[in-house]
């Protein structure tokens, strides 16, 4: 095959993209190509949707298909193919017509602001997809949500002009709006309203498993595959938020958390007497130290790992557990800032609860500014600006926080504000949702704009989750949003400036900077 071509994450090579043998993530250059394959197959199938009639079943390839492609989930080429047969399959299955895939080649070599646009609705929509596919595993569908993939994907595949893209852009934002909700009320329905919880980073002796990824649906029947075996379970990375959910913390043996963010697996992971099960991403390439500790399920895949299939029989998890016997005693850990607990729990049903309670201490002068920072957390050396922020913040403001970007910060004793934590973890990267919920609901209380609200966004970016995120906020006219570590360098000048311009976003500079502009 040819030199990969891949710009779609925060660490690509340069901040221009990919190229060559293998990119930044580890992905090779063959698998590059065959996730390219896998995506012009899904647009050949949107294509044959178009007058064809797609089932229930065609939704879920569609989201797998998306799924497969976002960053540090799938590194296996068998996988991959087979999953573009089964795209062809379908094809051939709703439409007897002749439909032909799509070259990506044909985007990548666009004219450059066309390829920005065009590149935001696809990441866009695989950010979506996992959103999309988390909540189709607890029995939650949207006609809408499924309808947008189509009408994305054959616009991808069309030769259209900006202002016919520009709206699709937004649009794509909308969509996801209401596959975040989607998504939260099946996490609900299933778990209960999160609550507030301490974790602990201690990992007690014996038996163990460590449950990454995001996949909540996976963790609960892990649980109940192992209750009253001795084996306990500790969440890692995006799996934090798990215990705040009432019916999944009731599992006794649910312990506490292992470890901090997905960049720091290969050295968290070197030697751990415990196998790891991978949900979800972010997966980075297995080290010889524990390959043979690590599963995968779902649509996470990497070669010669043991993969859990779809009947989720763990048991070849749970057997390496027994095995391996885990610690022989309490090891205590610590987050990035030495701390040895870290709270989780505070999503939307929370902090509106006490909305009252939130809103008399602004009138009150108690609390100044509310600053969300979240997002992904990545290797690169600037984002310890978020740390750094998040520490200089004023002591009377509140941080409201989501997704893995807060293991720069969340061990962190930052206090209260009349009994208010100063740090509320909202959850997972979904859970965005919760933010921008809670302010909307202040917006609403005080009678104004949620641009109006001393509220400012901070967020860094990694992979395709986050670019959806920053398509909900566009769309909802939430301005002034501070990004970083870097710009997506899918964004070319011209798209950069009509964000710049429309909704004031502004790269990160330094934290004592960004705080006093900020804050004048």
């Amino acid at each position: 095959m040819k030199d990969m071509f891949c710009f779609q994450c925060q660490q690509t090579a340069h901040n221009t993209g990919c190229e060559g043998n293998a990119g930044v993530c580890g992905k090779k250059c063959d698998t590059a190509n065959y996730q390219d394959e896998l995506t012009g197959a899904l647009i050949g199938l949107a294509r044959a949707a178009k007058s064809g009639h797609p089932t229930d079943n065609t939704h879920k390839i569609i989201l797998e298909g998306l799924f497969t492609t976002i960053t540090n989930v799938n590194f296996y080429n068998d996988t991959i193919k087979k999953l573009t047969a089964k795209i062809h399959q379908e094809r051939a299955r709703i439409n007897a017509e002749k439909f032909e895939d799509y070259d990506m080649k044909c985007l990548w070599e666009d004219n450059e602001d066309i390829r920005s646009l065009k590149s935001l609705i696809l990441f866009g929509i695989r950010g979506m997809a996992a959103y999309g596919y988390h909540a189709m595993a607890l029995g939650k569908m949207d006609e809408e949500v499924n309808q947008f993939f189509y009408e994305a994907l054959y616009a991808i595949g069309e030769d259209l002009r900006q202002d016919e893209l520009l709206p699709l852009v937004l649009k794509t934002g909308e969509v996801n709006f209401k596959c975040m909700a989607l998504l939260d009320e099946a996490n609900t329905s299933a778990y209960g309203t999160p609550v507030p919880n301490t974790v602990s980073l201690t990992i007690e002796k014996g038996p163990f498993i460590v449950v990454s990824g995001h996949d909540l649906h996976d963790l609960k029947l892990l649980l109940e595959q192992t209750k009253d075996k001795g084996i306990n379970i500790y969440t890692h990375s995006e799996m934090l938020p798990a215990h705040g959910y009432p019916e999944l913390k009731k599992y006794p043996h649910l312990k506490g958390n292992f470890g901090t963010a997905w960049q720091s697996q290969q050295f968290e992971f070197h030697n751990i007497p415990a196998p790891i099960l991978f949900t979800t991403n972010c997966l980075m390439p297995v080290r010889e130290s524990y390959k043979d500790r690590v599963f995968t399920t779902s649509v996470v895949s990497f070669p010669e790992l043991v993969h859990i299939g779809e009947d989720k029989d763990f048991t070849p998890v749970i057997q390496r557990a027994i095995e391996c016997g885990g610690y022989e005693e309490d090891t205590p850990m610590t987050g990035i800032n030495k701390g040895t607990t870290v709270t989780t729990g505070y999503a939307h049903g929370t902090v509106l609860s006490i909305a009252d309670k939130v809103i008399d201490a602004v009138k009150s002068g108690k609390i100044s500014h509310f600053f969300l920072v979240g997002g992904c957390d990545g290797a690169a050396p600037g984002r310890s600006y978020y740390t750094e922020f998040v520490k200089q913040a004023p002591k009377d403001s509140i941080i409201l926080t989501a997704a893995c970007g807060k293991y720069r910060f969340n061990d962190l004793d930052l206090g209260d504000i009349d009994g208010i934590p100063r740090l509320l973890d909202l959850g997972q990267c979904n859970d965005s949702y919760s933010g921008i919920k809670i302010a909307l609901a202040l917006a609403d209380a005080f009678e104004c704009g949620v641009n109006d609200l001393p509220l400012t966004l901070v967020l860094s970016w990694y992979e395709q989750k986050a670019v959806c995120i920053l398509l909900t906020l566009l769309y909802l006219g939430i301005q002034n949003i501070y990004l970083g570590p870097t710009l997506p360098a899918f964004v070319s000048p011209n798209v950069l400036n009509i964000l710049v311009e429309n909704y004031n976003l502004t790269p990160i500079s330094t934290p004592e900077q960004d705080l006093e502009k900020i804050l004048a």
